[in-house]
């Protein structure tokens, strides 16, 4: 539809660059957001989700005000990949709708950006890139990565191969130098999807 902003993905390995991105996306006049955002919203507000965690992992995965302790909740499923499949299952999907919600808002406004552009670490592995119109996908090497959040190995196992993230992306980035040079590779995509608009 002319008119629409045009909807990108930033999805990457754990540490790299996919927030900094994200950034310098929005210094260039798209709307921005984040599934991490989106979780911890979901978390907060919505008390059928809450319900079923407790049902599920009782008091336990909860503070004393009530609200989800993401630390708890995370040894658990970071323990047993049976419990993160549960919890992704009832997870993704309402993420999901609160993303396509914020889009049409956005998109909806009087003067909406030419640009939408939401970091999510774990677009291929949901299948969540075929909602989005372009895919940029960032990597880094293992060194620079544990320089800038330390050991994560455990975590990296179940995702996909960041190869084949690079490789299915429509741009692809290896973020081992500065954050101007991340900045400039950012401004080239945003002039790219732009251009031809």
């Amino acid at each position: 539809m002319e008119g629409r902003p045009l909807a990108v993905a930033i999805t990457g390995g754990i540490a790299a660059g996919k927030t900094e991105a994200l950034a310098a996306f929005a210094r260039r006049g798209a709307a921005t957001s984040s599934a991490d955002e989106l979780v911890h919203r979901v978390y907060r507000e919505d008390a059928s989700l809450k319900s079923e965690l407790r049902e599920r992992w009782g008091d336990s995965v909860f503070t004393a005000d009530g609200e989800v302790d993401r630390a708890a909740v995370a040894a658990i499923v970071f323990a047993d990949r049976f419990e993160l499949n549960w919890l992704e299952s009832v997870l993704h999907p309402r993420v999901g709708r609160m993303h396509r919600q914020w889009f049409e808002e956005v998109a909806s406004g009087s003067d909406p950006p030419e640009l939408v552009v939401v970091e999510i670490p774990l677009l291929y592995e949901t299948g969540g890139e075929a909602r989005y119109d372009k895919v940029v996908a960032l990597t880094a090497s293992p060194s620079v990565r544990e320089a800038r959040r330390g050991v994560f190995a455990d975590r990296e196992s179940r995702l996909i191969p960041d190869e084949e993230k690079l490789r299915r992306a429509d741009f692809a980035y290896v973020n081992d130098g500065s954050l101007a040079e991340l900045d400039a590779f950012v401004d080239g995509v945003v002039q790219e999807l732009t251009s031809s608009r």
